[in-house]
């Protein structure tokens, strides 16, 4: 007499194991979580910067004014340039911001030049 077991292996008809996809799920929920966490903690620290507009004082200087938002109770560090017309960067200065307890801070920095700028701007902000 054929049993069921004979019968579902000539047919084809086995059983599943669940194992292989139970720990293929949970691993995936982990890599899923672990990628949301490192998006959260990368926003965390993101500063924004704006430019809200620039003064040339002379041939030697500008005054840039920017406002930074993203980050509260941390040190922010910022690359300020002033450019010249073709674009090229004749100044440049790290403005080292402290704590505040603001969401937004507007700053003005004056960057010294070698050359008569056209413009100054801020380039990159990051968390100290």
């Amino acid at each position: 007499m054929t049993t069921p077991e004979q019968l579902d292996e000539r047919y084809g008809r086995t059983r599943r194991r669940r194992a292989p996809w139970i720990i293929a799920g949970i691993v995936a929920i982990l890599l899923v979580g672990g990628y949301g966490w490192g998006i959260v903690a990368q926003s965390m620290n993101q500063v924004d910067a704006d430019d809200l507009g620039y003064t040339l004082v002379d041939e030697h200087s500008v005054d840039v004014r920017f406002q930074i938002t993203g980050v509260q109770g941390k040190d922010v560090v910022c690359i300020v340039e002033a450019l010249d017309e073709e674009f090229g960067v004749v100044g440049w200065k790290v403005v080292e911001i402290p704590a505040g307890d603001s969401h937004a801070q507007a700053l003005a920095a004056t960057i010294p030049t070698v050359a008569e700028a056209t413009t100054g701007l801020v380039n990159t902000c990051w968390v100290a």
